[in-house]
């Protein structure tokens, strides 16, 4: 495709949407079309499908309705809204993608539901297409939650679903976006998100320009 899909994952709390920001005015200031979205949530089904996953009882879905819920909302965001935006020439820039089905409903569950099924629920969803980058912002999930609770009272934020479950869960979950990134290193790099909004901006610039020639 003509255009380039750049993710960003990680915990509770990182500063994706931030940081998603900053690059895009980067990039526009480079003369790149930009195109800035989510998951879940980034077409008006998506956003739908949102609501019912990061709002509400933490408990009301289990590992694999969570899995399938997402994976609905990222086929429907990949044939609406990604693929034609990058056959137009777009650079996209994604706050969560698959990553975060196998850190979250994998790892966090502590792998109850099989890496197998998420691979085969991609596969499905997606077929063999896969980011030109993915950026793993990593922090302490204490820093990371204290952060997001703060946020919430601040905006009258009500997406905290995930925030509410145990520590453990997000620990489990960090360790998973650690090893997904060790696994694949020529499209993920992971950053230490546990800096200024500034410092940080600084570090995803330049592995914009290391790794995407710019």
């Amino acid at each position: 495709m003509k255009g380039k899909f750049i993710t960003f994952e990680g915990g509770e709390g990182t500063g994706k949407s931030t940081q998603i920001k900053l690059l895009a005015e980067y990039l526009k200031q480079k003369g790149k079309d930009v195109v800035t979205t989510k998951e879940p949530g980034g077409t008006e089904v998506g956003q739908d499908i949102r609501k019912l996953l990061v709002c509400g009882d933490k408990d009301k879905f289990d590992a694999l309705a969570e899995a399938l819920l997402y994976f609905a909302d990222r086929h429907v965001h990949m044939v609406q809204k990604v693929w034609p935006e990058m056959e137009k020439g777009a650079w996209v820039l994604s706050d969560r993608f698959a990553d975060s089905t196998m850190a979250y409903q994998y790892y966090g569950y502590n792998k109850r539901l099989s890496k197998e099924i998420i691979n085969e629920l991609y596969k499905i969803a997606v077929g063999d297409f896969k980011p030109d980058l993915t950026i793993v912002l990593d922090i302490d999930p204490k820093i990371g939650l204290e952060r997001s609770f703060n946020k919430a009272k601040n905006m009258d934020v009500k997406e905290l679903r995930f925030e509410g479950r145990e520590l453990e869960f997000h620990n489990n979950m960090r360790q998973g976006f650690l090893e997904i990134a060790k696994a694949e290193p020529r499209r993920c790099v992971v950053l230490d998100a546990d800096k200024t909004i500034d410092e940080l901006h600084g570090d995803i610039v330049r592995v914009i320009n290391e790794r995407l020639g710019l």
